[in-house]
């Protein structure tokens, strides 16, 4: 078995973000290739472009015709076009090149929510609140841009410039600000915090070429703190690079625990890495958050802290990815990531969810035919399949097929869910308000250090409550008091959660929101129950 601290394969990634594993080479030809089909499609393109009737750029063709071909594969056996490379690798990459700003497009304006600390824009004077209405002299407010466009326009190569024209509440004629663009670190970590005394909470929310070092940074910090026992929440977290997954796994197993293995073609073992022993967590508590967005990489970590009966796993069944992609650069600038292998946990469970070649939409769409079939709401709808019984290192019944069950499950939260909520929340007033208050209330609030002192500067819950209605009114969304009142602890707690990650960004945001988070809340009643 290949120990973790001497792995020397190159790079794997896996993910519903899936990137794979080798970087820079072409696509070998394998021995038993039969290549009249490759033969055949060379004529056919040569015929198109002698002889079919209009003149046709056989590239873009083929840009067209690739993922169609790879669509009767598996779902995560994908191209990736030239123009698009740097875009989808950048996400995992640890940092790109841009301006340094977190933007949402409100009221088709890119309003900016947050300026990176340290970075080109804050060097430049922007803030949290701008409005940019124009780049490099062209008008991008109230042009129904959205966000892929933006993303397009102020990212680019390192030291070039962007011109952005800028209305500022407290400011009658446009602002014009020259950025040169720089590295943009892209962080992992959502929030980290003490969430009770000897409790530390780290929300991980994928795992990039900098994620390790950042989780292992702030569980250090943690411990430093007091933290005894740890919440890891991987929720929503779509995996990565396989490396930073073992990496974090070994840092809470004992040496010679296995962490995860991959088979390739006819089932051949390809690699098993356990645990070198080395890790600094390995005596803390664990509990491993998990939802139906959690795949890949996340369900690495979660299987093997399960498989090795080291934290208690809680929520919601996991996506069931566990298919493994390498990435191979193409000649002109593309990519292809190729389905290799498949991934197993310590106890010999594959958890990829079963698919159809062909049926992508099917898929993807199979998360959210849990909600249909009641699987979110009830431990009792889950599919497990009851062939595929495996045992943790404890002799504990686990399933393979499709994800991992959590060990403690928690249905979905529909408590104060009424369509008064459904309908703020699907117009996005709750989001929009925030913003405005925060806008509204700037000097005010950027003396808040903490959620608490945020908390602090806010009016009474009742009055911050009837803003809002006249506010969701003001927009179309009508006053019903009666669903209005049985939601006033979720809307209240929302909108709070929400101006303080508008004032301090996205930890401030899950300080509040956690405190009515059912899936955190029983986390924590699970460490502090006696324990047999």
């Amino acid at each position: 078995m290949s120990k973790l601290k001497s792995i020397g394969m190159p790079l794997m990634v896996v993910g519903a973000l899936v990137i794979g594993i080798i970087l820079g080479t072409h696509i070998p030809g394998r021995h038993n290739t039969d290549y009249a089909g490759t033969q055949k499609l060379g004529e056919i393109l040569g015929l198109i472009d002698e002889e079919y009737v209009d003149r046709v750029n056989l590239d873009s063709l083929l840009d067209e015709s690739i993922p169609l071909i790879l669509a009767n594969l598996d779902p995560h056996t994908a191209y990736i076009p030239a123009e698009l490379f740097d875009q989808v690798n950048s996400e995992l990459e640890g940092s790109f090149s841009g301006i340094g700003i977190q933007f949402q497009i409100m009221n088709d304006t890119i309003t900016v929510i947050e300026v990176i600390s340290g970075g080109p824009s804050d060097k430049v004077g922007l803030r949290a609140g701008d409005r940019i209405v124009q780049v490099n002299d062209s008008t991008v407010a109230g042009v129904k841009i959205n966000q892929d466009n933006v993303l397009t326009m102020l990212r680019g190569p390192k030291d070039s410039q962007v011109k952005l024209g800028i209305k500022r509440s407290d400011s009658p004629a446009l602002l014009n600000y020259t950025i040169t663009r720089g590295d943009i670190p892209v962080t992992s970590i959502d929030a980290s915090y003490m969430i009770e005394p000897e409790v530390g909470y780290v929300k991980v929310n994928k795992f990039g070429r900098n994620t390790f070092q950042e989780f292992f940074t702030e569980m250090l910090l943690l411990k430093a703190d007091g933290a005894k026992d740890f919440i890891l929440d991987l929720r929503g977290n779509s995996g990565g690079f396989l490396d930073v997954a073992i990496r974090m796994a070994n840092e809470f197993l004992k040496a010679g625990q296995e962490i995860v293995s991959t088979r390739g073609r006819d089932g051949v073992l390809e690699s098993s890495v356990v645990a070198d022993g080395t890790g600094s967590f390995q005596n803390v508590g664990l509990t491993v958050l998990l939802d139906e967005f959690s795949a890949s990489a996340s369900e690495i970590v979660a299987g093997a802290m399960q498989d090795n009966d080291r934290a208690q796993i809680i929520g919601r069944r996991s996506f069931g990815k566990g298919l493994v992609q390498k990435q191979h650069d193409l000649s002109d600038g593309s990519a292809i990531r190729i389905t290799t292998a498949r991934y197993y946990t310590p106890s010999g469970r594959c958890i990829q969810k079963p698919f159809t070649p062909g049926a992508v939409e099917d898929y993807q769409l199979e998360v959210y035919d849990r909600y249909l079939s009641g699987e979110a709401f009830s431990a009792d709808s889950v599919k497990l399949d009851r062939s595929m019984i495996f045992h943790t290192a404890g002799g504990r019944e686990v399933y393979g097929g499709g994800g991992i069950m959590p060990d403690i499950f928690v249905a979905t939260d529909t408590t104060n869910m009424n369509s008064y909520v459904t309908a703020v929340y699907n117009a996005g007033l709750l989001h929009k308000f925030a913003f405005e208050y925060v806008d509204a209330h700037r000097a005010e609030l950027d003396k808040a250090t903490s959620s608490d002192e945020v908390i602090a500067s806010l009016p009474s819950d009742a009055a911050l409550l009837n803003e809002f209605v006249q506010y969701a009114a003001s927009k179309g969304v009508p006053a019903r008091w009666y669903y209005i009142n049985n939601s006033r602890p979720l809307l209240v707690n929302n909108l709070k959660a929400l101006i303080a990650r508008d004032a301090l960004g996205s930890a401030a945001y899950y300080e509040i929101a956690n405190t009515r988070d059912n899936v955190v809340q029983r986390a924590i009643e699970f460490i502090n129950s006696p324990k047999k």
